[in-house]
This record gives C-alpha cells, structure tokens and sequence, in this order.
C-alpha cells in the first residue's frame, strides 16, 4: 500500500479516515461502508447511520457481495464471497484534489438476488481517466434479505419490502456527505445501473425519500414496471416463511443466513406457480411504503422526478439471453395468453414475417419486460415536461443465439471491452472499439451535465437512438409495435 508515501490515498470521511490504492492511473477505495451492518437485531430492518471509527481503515480490497446464489446463468454463474455485512461502496477518482468532479453511482443488477459492485465490467477507469468522473458502484441487500415485506406481520418492519432500495439511498446519501473528499461534486450526481440496477434507478427517480440525492438518471433495460402490490409482497413474505419453517418473523430473524437463501428458490417458484405479477418475480420492491408510497407509475406520472434529466433505453434482443430452447407456436400463443392477447402472436408474426417462431418469442418477451415499459415511461415522462433521451443497443454478438443479449450493452458503455467475461459475450473476431467509444462519449456527456446529442422523447416523433457499428437516429422507432401493447403494457 502507498498511503504512506501519497497523502492522496489517505482521505477524512465523517466517520473516519480510509486508505486507497492507484489503479490503472487513478485512486481506488474499495469496500468502504456506508451504514452498519444489518446483521442480528438489524435484519430486515431499514439501515444505520455508520458508526465512526478511530484509525485508518484500509479501502484496498473490495468488501464482500451481499448474500446471493448464483443462478447458473451465464452472468452469474459463479460463487462469489459474500456476508450479511455487505453495506460497502467503491470509489474510482482522477484525484482527491482540485475541481469537483462529475459523480457517477453505479447501481448492479442481477434481478436483485445477485451481484455486486466489485463486477470487472463496472470498472470505472474509463469514465475517471477520460472523462473526469469519480465513479461509485455500490452494494446493497438482495432477494429475500432485502425485499421480504414483512410489515403485516409483525411491528418494526415497515420499510422490509425495500430495504435493498433504502440501502441504495443510504449509499446516496453518505455520497451527498463525503464524495466532496474524494474530488466529486454533490450536486453533480447521476446514478446508473443495467436490468435490476436500471428498475432500482426508476424507483429512485420516482421515490420522494430519494429526492435532492441525484441530478441524473440512466436505467439500462429496468423501467418502472416491477414493483409487487402489498399483497403480493405479503404472499411472498408468506411463502419464505413456510419454506423456513419460521411460524413467526422472530422465527425467521433466528434463521441462518443459508437457510433463508436455500428457501428463496422454492418460495418463488411456488409464487409464479400460483401466477402471481407476471413478469415481476418474487422478492422485488413492494409498494405502499416510505420509499414508494403509491404505486411507483402513479407517482411518476404526478410529477415525482420530473426534473430528473433520463437517458433511458433497452437492447435489441434482451430475451435471448433468457430463451435458448425452440419455441413452438402453441407455446407462444401460451406466452402471449400470459400477456393479456392472444393475437399478439399472429399480429408480431404479420410484422416480422422473417422471424422464427423462437425468434418471435423473444421479441414478444423483450418488448414485454424492457422496451414497452421504458417507452410507456419515456411517453410517462413527456406528459410531465420531464426531459428523456431513449436508445436501443442494436450491435450483435457473435457467439451463437444471443444477438443483441441482454446486459451486453454494459462493456461498451464503461469502455471495457477487454474486461474479463466480454469475450464470452461478443464471440469470436475483432472487437468494436470504436462503437464502445461512441457510447462510453455519450454516457460521459451525460453524466457531466449535457444532453444526450438527440431530441427529448415525444410519442408523436419517437426518437431513438439506435447503437450500432454504424449508429444511426431513428424516427417512428418500433411505432407498429408499440401500438400492439395498448391496454396491456
């Protein structure tokens, strides 16, 4: 460690000091908490302020990911360390001295049951060397230790439906109070994240309890339509504890941290049995509380955030990640049943005559879960004067199958193209540099305070950007489409 020959990696927070390393030509503070440990007592309840400490406390290594199993996909197929005391954050800077700089929170997805901020694809380096952005990714409490709501149950645990989310506005709101230290600018905040990171940056748009902790928005195929009602949250909530076998919350405060993650599966495999929120799994955020009071629509749609600039967007062909076998036709039509309109099929297949039935599929279900709900947004947030940008990531993999995948927009946005696990994603062949510069200038405009280099979003002209090898605007984008959805999305 260098703290003692570089004054720069040692900084002052309101709770102590902490020490960081150079990387890659900039500093890093790794695993830096931002609220107790919601460990014992604190479980399933709203997190702490952050108790001081006395000392330097060493920020070179990244703290533990929340508890979590990995799913087996080919985005979280892999252990990971974790602990219940995972409330950290990491922090990239150019500098801890001179101007303020631009801040970038970066929120993760993993359909909030997985991930972290320490993911190579999050590297900040980009962002901070070129663009003069202090970067921030954060952790935060997942699956069923972060969203059980469990406030009809017992007294004390009114907020357990979003803890995860009050979590990230914790980490927002230690960013308000000490990113000024490490060369960024409080009142220069955007937060960011991909999939669960982008419904989490929704719901914070659309949240009063996170309002004056950011300037900026951009959810990355995450819109604002999962969220569970409270009696959704509460058949959840159910079903954890008979998976459990608590009789009682104090029954589940007493269970192991491996036998809640071992009930997690089960829980919402038997909820989607019984065909609750299509579309919207088990332990996601549950409305009607201090976080979203309403339901998160109604808010944004009364003019909560409406003074947020949004870059919002989705990619091509998001589902392929999702959908590997063939589809037949009667499961399709199946699928759109599920949706509310049978004819969907018929009606995509007349639109897209060159597709597979599989390939229908996947574009029935990538414009169900992530481009509908960002347009209906982006048209949302029209009604309201709110200024959005919308995007499509069009570029292809070249690895069988994914085609414009879900998440791969990601190493183009932070320029990260040769970070490990990107091979996996864009296959064999030379990698488009030149398409990650493009975007990861667009983003860093943003983020600095500058429009996205298109027009704001209006249902009469839809206007999008299109990412591709050759990016191109585009007028009427996916108009024919859109219109299919009315009453259903």
């Amino acid at each position: 460690m260098t703290t003692e020959t570089d004054p720069q990696n040692i900084v002052e927070t309101q709770s102590g000091l902490v020490a960081g390393r150079s990387k890659f030509g900039a500093l890093l503070f790794c695993g830096v908490p931002y609220a107790e440990p919601p460990i014992g007592a604190r479980r399933f309840k709203a997190a702490s302020e952050i108790a001081p400490w006395t000392g330097i406390k060493d920020a070179t290594r990244f703290g533990p990911a929340a508890p979590q199993i990995p799913s087996g996909g080919m985005t979280d197929s892999a252990p990971v360390s974790w602990s219940e005391d995972c409330l950290t954050l990491n922090i990239m800077t150019p500098s801890t001295k001179g101007e303020s700089r631009p801040v970038l929170v970066w929120i993760h997805g993993g359909a909030y049951r997985s991930g972290q901020g320490a993911i190579p694809w999050y590297n900040g380096v980009s962002f901070a060397n070129q663009g003069n952005i202090v970067v921030v990714t954060i952790n935060y409490r997942l699956g069923a230790l972060g969203f059980t709501d469990l406030s009809q149950f017992a007294p004390g645990f009114e907020t357990s439906g979003v803890n995860g989310l009050l979590d990230q506005i914790k980490a927002l709101e230690w960013i308000k109070a000490n990113i000024r230290q490490f060369g960024g600018d409080p009142t220069r905040v955007t937060i960011a994240g991909e999939s669960a990171g982008g419904f989490s940056v929704s719901s914070l748009v659309g949240s009063p309890r996170a309002s004056g902790l950011f300037h900026r928005a951009i959810p990355q195929s995450g819109a604002a339509h999962h969220t569970l009602t409270p009696n959704q949250g509460k058949r959840v909530a159910e079903l954890l504890l008979s998976h459990t076998g608590s009789e009682s919350v104090e029954g589940l405060m007493r269970c192991s941290v491996e036998d809640i993650l071992a009930a997690q599966d089960p829980a919402s495999a038997q909820y989607h049995k019984e065909g609750h929120s299509l579309g919207v799994q088990a332990f996601y955020p549950v409305e009607g509380n201090e976080v979203i009071p309403t339901t998160l629509l109604g808010a944004l749609e009364s003019g909560v955030g409406s003074e947020i600039p949004m870059l919002i967007g989705t990619n091509k062909d998001e589902a392929s990640l999702f959908i590997w076998e063939t589809m037949s036709e009667e499961d399709v039509i199946k699928q759109c049943d599920q949706y509310g309109d049978r004819t969907l099929f018929e009606n995509y297949r007349a639109l897209y005559p060159e597709m597979s039935v599989t390939e229908i599929a996947i574009q029935l279900s990538t414009d169900f879960s992530f481009k509908i709900p960002a347009v209906r947004l982006a048209e949302l947030r029209e009604a309201t004067g709110s200024e959005t940008f919308l995007y499509q990531f069009n570029w292809e993999s070249r690895a069988p199958h994914l085609k414009a995948t879900h998440a791969l927009e990601i190493p183009f946005v932070f320029n990260v193209l040769d970070a490990p696990g990107v091979a996996a994603f864009v296959g064999r062949g030379e990698l488009p540099y030149g398409l990650a510069e493009d975007m990861h200038r667009v983003w860093t405009q943003f983020i600095q305070g500058e429009s996205a280099g298109w027009p704001s979003y209006s249902a009469s002209e839809r206007v999008a950007m299109h990412f591709d090898t050759e990016s191109r605007l585009v007028s009427s984008d996916h108009t024919a489409a859109i219109a299919l959805w009315d009453g259903i999305r």
